[in-house]
């Protein structure tokens, strides 16, 4: 084969070197007898003999080539058995996943044919290589922990949606999910693996075995005599379901864990790492030995200092190491053997990453000697080794591995060029570089080393009965006590482990918001922000693609990150500022949501579409924030930006080429886009393209090299020189002098090494200031970009991902309530029953077993996820929103320009750290902690009913947050302590009538504020539930309660003072509780019907659901009529009030029929609570029964004499009436029931007294009072009641004699029922003529 170098020897002319005696004074070229000494010592004969025995003529730069190429070419003997086929081995030397005709389902494949994400129920896939004899090994990258099937598979094996490989005959798998074998029938084996496990598959066909390894761990021999014999190989196959997702390496790269005796399925490339081996031997050559000009002799020079210095004698030696080395960078393989080790080895020395510039050199290096493609190539997958290295590296306890990875990342990042280009091309585009900014959580401890770090393991013992309305403090025993100190002790020595690898990750990011770059072209955060600002768009769309959708554990690592890194910015600007703000003071301007600087993509504002607010609200942007807004100007732009959308699609594959040829990186600003800078936006955006492309598209080896020589420029040799390699030495003759000056400048400093901040395109960022908004910067723009970033990414699945990790927490609690439950009945168990004995034992162990590996566990996500340092991060994420908000309110109607995630991510970060960080870290130890709880109160009150707030989820989301805020004490004392004004305000829209809005939350905001209060009302979770289903005591219907007699004197005031106010809303809760105890009853029916069938039959649990939401909806209202009957009784019984009689009438009305339905014996509410079916464990007697007894005591014995009467008269006089259900309260059954079946034993009446623990004395002898007022009334209106003819009775309901008539119709009715139909309804209850008026009607006296 023709050597790589042929043709490529350096001529003098090229050099333009004329005489030796030139060459110190040109060039600096030392003299021969030096420089053949230099170069036989950087270029050493293999064989060891002297150069004067092997050369005739000493070496120089005109025979080097020549030298180099037969040292290149001893070991090229293996070359020619490079392509030969190996035996054992069928089918293409490159092996890949076979994409065309080798799977089944739907399946993404990446670029490069070794990775493949599941799309469909369970996809399958195979390589494109078979093996037939010998001992071959694959291993595969685990990316996600779900339901996979790896091992081999025959070319007959048939797999389809249900069946993948293992599930066939011939085909064998290892399934760590399930941590099983298939082989059409399934066992135990292996261990669990977790993403960023390597699993290595093996088979030997000559003894016809299968085994696999757990990141080099041997899992053991999974199957033996496996078929074999003619016309069976066996390819590499996975089958894995919907989102899974791993990496194959048949031996494109080095195998991680390779086994001895065993051969990847891809031969390395042999020749290629030979002569890479080299090569880099040279260069480490070229780094330890210098030349020392003035004594005229070698030296040896610390490596880890080297410099170039501006020697031309180093320079060209490099570039003809160079010449070889560049082209074998590109391929993967070498770039992760050789390049990426060698790098390592210069940071194993220790010390900061600054410690070692040598990485800087070699880069720039890179750069100046290598082609421009040649130079991208390397670092991409250098970029690509380093992220593979640092996720599937094992957790040993100091984490070694991941922080080496993450040094030299640090090291190649702090390259300002390398820098920009991998922003522009790779780290967002390419590579899921976020990967960098996670701390996997190990799913198997002992592998971990966390049994050595944490040697004592502690849980805590937070035990208490169902029902306990207070938790009960157990006294700590002096052995638990050390074992907590213990565990802490633990804790705090992997967490200083961790601090470090998340340190490292916070100086990846310092790197990349690095804005004081010294070259020119755009700045390396500004680059950042736009791949950033990318990024949310792909994941905030869940029309994503699952490739680039980031997992949510990465999000929550790369948001403490960026939290962190942003604030040292911020601090760092108010250093250089003082009139700018710090960062426990930093939010977001309100102009960034309706100036168009910043893109929200389809996000929803609060005021709806964008589109609908720009031209709804395009008077106010004038007026208040001087941008004018014209729809036909907006229409124009947009078809114009589609025009932009093709133009810059055509010169994509230019732009990088100009980028490059400028000297910066100038991908197009996305602020160009932007459709509120109008027809100057379009020249702006117009001239912007014209810079960046070039007048001329560029010739193919302009575009391998950029920087290089112009047309007239070249002789007649150089246009004949037509490889990469000519062009390469004859750039850098040409360039030597041009380079040397610019190098030495840079280091003698010359060039002013002030940094300079480089272009960006948010200069408009703060456009549209509205006069409420302070004149003075905030921070720098770029920063503020940033913060509002990550507001969006904390919403778009870190929240949902902080309560995933809770479950965690939650199974060691279980378990330890497993192993205490256990313990007590070992003690209890009698000795006699051994059997009984032995078994529990066995399960204390398998429960204690499973406590130490979770406290572990826990430790380490508490540590990762829950720290005092990521609570204090979630803390300034919630201040930085409720400041947003605070500023976004004041600007009056703009605030409906404000994306909905602003206050979601205001309620979801309270939410966590009350919900999440607890007990291990609670919010009363953060700073200005009342403060905060204050001013979201006050977020809460009075957005809650914005009319600007349009969205009915938001509107929905607030609402359920201040239902939760009112039922902790802590958050109702903060809400409280608001303005009264904007308490006042708060009680006012929760007064507002119930129709046309979600009453139901709001009727239960109004219960927790009356809970604790009410008759009965004191419990904690139902008394019939105790026993029957525990739940989760921080569920905020579990509380204990905690009223607000504030609330409740403004809702009293507010409904005594407004004449209005108080019967539209009662009006509107009874008609509510009338539909809802309707439609109660109605469904009770129906399950009552299915259960008497005789045919097996289910009820359907949505219709149970909905059963039981309809009684608790009843019992709330209830609730609340009880409430306002306590706080507000002349309501109803003042008559002078307008409507109070026909309110008494309604609600007596309503009372009647709930206790005829309840109390009624062997009525439909009876037998369907016996039935005690799931899902209606709420609906019971006490409940409903206690809240209309409340109302009723309230009513009949807590009211003035007049007001008593006036009761004691609406209620008798209701038809539906009847003194036996007031008896049933107290436990007195109807005599005729008595009568008709004799009692049984185990029958019990319902009565108050048999639940004194919620019921006080005095509450109970109010109702035996209120018995015996009813039935001395009842007896007294039945003598007194005198006879009525069926045609004076009211016609509509027939209890009430007719004593209204209408106009114009001329129909009558009773005074009650005209007035309760007219408050709904204008129309003639008969007729449906509108009704103008309502008279008295008396009866004429007959003659």
């Amino acid at each position: 084969m023709t050597s790589r170098g042929a043709g490529t020897a350096f001529s003098r002319r090229n050099y333009r070197l004329s005489n030796e005696s030139e060459k110190p004074k040109v060039t600096g070229i030392v003299n021969s007898k030096l420089l053949n000494d230099y170069l036989h010592r950087i270029f050493p004969s293999a064989d060891g003999i002297q150069p004067a025995a092997a050369y005739r003529k000493p070496l120089t730069f005109q025979n080097l080539q020549e030298h180099l190429d037969k040292l290149l070419a001893e070991d090229s003997g293996a070359e020619d058995s490079r392509d030969q086929i190996l035996e054992g081995r069928l089918g293409p030397s490159t092996v890949v996943l076979d994409h065309i005709s080798g799977f089944e389902g739907l399946l993404l494949v990446d670029d490069d044919l070794l990775g493949v994400i599941g799309h469909s129920n369970f996809g399958s896939i195979r390589a494109t290589t078979c093996v037939y004899k010998g001992k071959w090994i694959y291993e595969v990258l685990i990316s996600s922990q779900g339901l996979m099937q790896i091992g081999w598979c025959t070319l007959n094996c048939r797999f389809n949606q249900e069946e993948g490989v293992g599930d066939t005959p011939d085909s064998y798998a290892y399934d760590g999910n399930r941590v099983r074998k298939w082989n059409v029938t399934t066992t135990n084996y292996g261990k669990s693996w977790a993403a960023g496990d390597i699993v290595s598959c093996l088979i030997d066909l000559d003894e016809g075995t299968i085994a696999f390894c757990l990141n080099g761990v041997s899992l053991g021999t999974a199957f033996d005599n496996i078929t074999r014999g003619a016309g069976m190989a066996y390819f590499p196959a996975i089958s894995l379901s919907f989102k899974e997702s791993v990496a194959f390496n048949f031996g494109s790269r080095p195998l991680r864990y390779p086994v001895e005796g065993y051969r990847p399925l891809q031969d390395p490339p042999s020749m290629d790492l030979v002569e890479a081996h080299k090569l880099l031997g040279y260069l480490k050559n070229v780094i330890h030995i210098g030349i020392d000009m003035l004594e005229g002799k070698l030296v040896e020079k610390d490596t880890s200092m080297w410099q170039l210095q501006g020697e031309p004698t180093v320079l060209i030696t490099l570039a003809h190491i160079f010449n070889h080395f560049a082209p074998l960078m590109c391929k993967v393989y070498l770039v992760e053997d050789v390049l990426m080790n060698f790098l390592l080895s210069i940071l194993e020395q220790g010390g900061a990453v600054e410690a070692h510039p040598l990485i800087q050199q070699l880069l720039d290096l890179m750069w100046l000697l290598m082609e421009d493609y040649e130079v991208h190539e390397c670092l991409k997958q250098l970029l690509m080794s380093l992220l593979r290295a640092y996720r599937f590296s094992p957790i040993i306890p100091d984490l070694g591995l991941q922080i080496h990875y993450l040094r030299l990342t640090i090291a190649v990042l702090k390259h300002e060029k390398s820098r920009k280009y991998l922003l522009n091309n790779v780290l967002f585009d390419i590579l899921r570089s976020v990967v960098f900014f996670y701390i996997k959580s190990p799913l198997r401890v002992e592998e971990a080393g966390l049994q050595e770090l944490i040697p004592t393991t502690w849980w805590p013992n937070r035990f208490t009965k169902e029902g306990k309305e207070s938790k009960e403090v157990k006294e700590e025993s002096a052995e638990e006590r050390l074992r907590r100190r213990a565990y802490d002790r633990g804790c705090q020595r992997l967490k200083k482990r961790i601090e470090v690898v998340e340190e490292l990750q916070v100086q990846i990011l310092k790197l990349l918001l690095n804005n004081k770059d010294r070259g020119g072209g755009e700045a390396s955060r500004y680059i950042f922000l736009n791949k950033f600002r990318k990024f949310l768009q792909e994941n905030a769309s869940n029309r994503g693609n699952l490739t680039v959708l980031c997992p949510p554990e990465y999000m929550v690592c790369f948001l403490h990150r960026l939290i962190s890194t942003l604030r040292c910015y911020w601090d760092g600007h108010k250093a250089k500022a003082p009139a700018a703000l710090n960062s426990e003071e930093a939010y977001v301007p309100p102009q960034l949501f309706y100036n168009g600087k910043v893109d929200y993509f389809d996000l929803q504002r609060l005021g709806g579409l964008l589109s609908h607010l720009k031209k709804t609200l395009k008077d106010d942007l004038a007026l208040k924030a001087n941008i004018l807004i014209d729809p036909a100007e907006l229409q124009a732009v947009t078809m114009d930006d589609l025009d932009e959308d093709e133009e810059s699609a055509t010169s994509t594959a230019q732009r990088p080429v100009a980028a490059l040829a400028i000297g910066g990186a100038l991908a197009r600003p996305s602020w160009l886009s932007s459709p509120t800078l109008g027809r100057a936006n379009r020249f702006l955006s117009t001239a912007a393209v014209s810079l960046m492309n070039p007048r001329r598209s560029l010739g193919t080896l302009e575009k391998m090299k950029a920087r290089m020589l112009s047309v007239e420029q070249r002789t007649e040799d150089d246009r004949a020189a037509g490889e990469p390699g000519c062009v390469r030495a004859l750039v850098m003759a040409a360039l030597v002098t041009a380079a040397l000056v610019l190098v030495q400048a840079v280091w003698a400093g010359e060039v002013s090494p002030e940094a300079v901040e480089g272009s960006h395109g948010n200069e408009g960022l703060l456009l549209g200031r509205p006069p409420e908004e302070p004149e003075q910067s905030i921070t720098e723009n770029s920063l503020l970009e940033i913060l509002d970033g990550i507001v969006m990414m904390y919403n778009l699945s870190v929240h949902q991902q902080l309560g995933k990790m809770v479950g965690v927490s939650d199974d060691v609690n279980e378990y330890a309530l497993a192993l205490k439950d256990t313990e007590e009945k070992i003690s209890r168990c009698p000795k006699r029953r051994r059997d009984i004995y032995e078994e529990l034992v066995k399960s204390q162990k398998v429960f204690s077993e499973k406590l130490n590996h979770l406290s572990r566990r826990l430790a380490w996500i508490n540590v990762t996820i829950y720290s005092k340092e990521k609570m204090q991060d979630i803390y300034w994420l919630l201040r930085v929103c409720i400041r947003t908000i605070e500023h976004g309110d004041r600007t009056g109607s703009l605030f409906a320009f404000m994306p909905e995630f602003y206050l979601s991510v205001a309620m979801n970060s309270y939410s966590a750290l009350k919900n999440y960080f607890s007990p291990v870290h609670s919010m009363e130890e953060l700073p200005g902690y009342e403060e905060t709880l204050t001013r979201l109160a006050a977020i809460l009150a009075k957005h809650f009913a914005d009319s600007r707030i349009v969205g009915t989820d938001i509107r929905d989301s607030l609402m359920q947050a201040l239902a939760s805020y009112v039922c902790y004490p802590h958050s109702l004392r903060a809400v409280e302590r608001i303005p009264e004004e904007q308490r006042i305000s708060m009680m006012r829209n929760l007064l507002a009538p119930y129709e046309q809005r979600p009453w139901a939350q709001t009727n239960w905001i109004l219960v927790r504020l009356w809970r604790g209060c009410g008759f009965g009302y004191r419990y904690t979770r139902l008394p019939h539930l105790l026993k029957t289903k525990p739940e989760d005591a921080n569920l905020p219907s579990l509380q204990k309660p905690c009223p607000s007699t504030l609330l409740q004197r403004h809702m009293a005031d507010l409904l005594c003072s407004d004449c209005d106010m108080a019967p539209s809303f009662l009006n509107s809760v009874l008609n509510q509780l009338n539909w809802a105890f309707s439609e109660f009853i109605g469904m009770i029916q129906e399950i009552q019907q299915a259960a008497e069938r005789l045919e097996r039959n289910f009820v359907d649990s949505r219709q149970l659901k909905v059963c039981a939401t309809c009684f608790d909806l009843s019992v709330s209202l209830l609730r609340v009529l009880e409430m306002t009957v306590t706080l507000a009784p002349e309501i109803f019984l003042d008559w002078s009030r307008p409507s109070s009689e026909l309110l008494l009438r309604r609600l007596a009305q309503l009372l009647n029929q709930v206790l005829n339905r309840v109390t009624a014996e062997r009525n439909l509410f009876d037998r369907v609570v016996n039935l005690r079916l799931p899902g209606l464990e709420s609906v019971d007697h006490y409940p409903i029964l206690v809240a209309v007894t409340g109302i009723l005591v309230r009513l009949l014995m807590d009211t003035d004499f007049q007001g008593a009467k006036r009761a004691t008269a609406v209620l008798l006089a209701d038809p539906c009436f009847q003194l036996c259900s007031i008896q049933y309260l107290l436990g007195h059954a109807e005599p005729s029931a008595l009568a008709a079946t004799p009692p049984s034993a185990d029958k019990r009446h319902f009565s108050l007294h048999t639940y004194t623990d919620y019921i006080s004395q005095e509450e109970l002898a109010k109702v035996e009072r209120m018995l015996g007022h009813l039935s001395e009334e009842s007896k007294q209106a039945a003598a007194s009641m005198l006879p009525t003819s069926e045609e004076d009775l009211c016609p509509i309901c027939y209890a009430h004699p007719i004593s209204a008539i209408f106009r114009p119709c001329s129909h009558k009715s009773c005074k009650a029922c005209i007035n309760q139909h007219l408050m709904n309804n204008k129309d003639c209850f008969f007729c449906k003529a509108t009704i103008t008026g309502v008279d008295d009607f008396t009866k004429p006296g007959s003659s």
